[in-house]
């Protein structure tokens, strides 16, 4: 079931639906159905702001970053 961000028309407030099935998307806040589903932007690191990828891995799996579900620290 996919998310998707959407504008309300009437009330211009921004807010996340999940599809089921054939349900239509309104406004939380107004309830109004008139809104208008939004680009979403994929979240992807920056070249050159860090070391966001994973590294070389370390014994027991993984590259010690959080994000591999390894841990890492220090």
């Amino acid at each position: 079931m996919p998310i998707y961000e959407y504008q309300c028309r009437k009330c211009e407030s921004e807010f996340e639906f999940l599809i089921e099935g054939d349900a239509k998307a309104s406004c939380p806040k107004c309830e109004s159905s008139k809104v208008e589903r939004q680009l979403s932007i994929i979240a992807a690191p920056k070249a050159g702001s860090g070391s966001q990828t994973c590294g070389p891995p370390v014994p027991g799996g993984g590259c010690a970053l959080p994000q591999c579900g390894s841990g890492g620290g220090g």
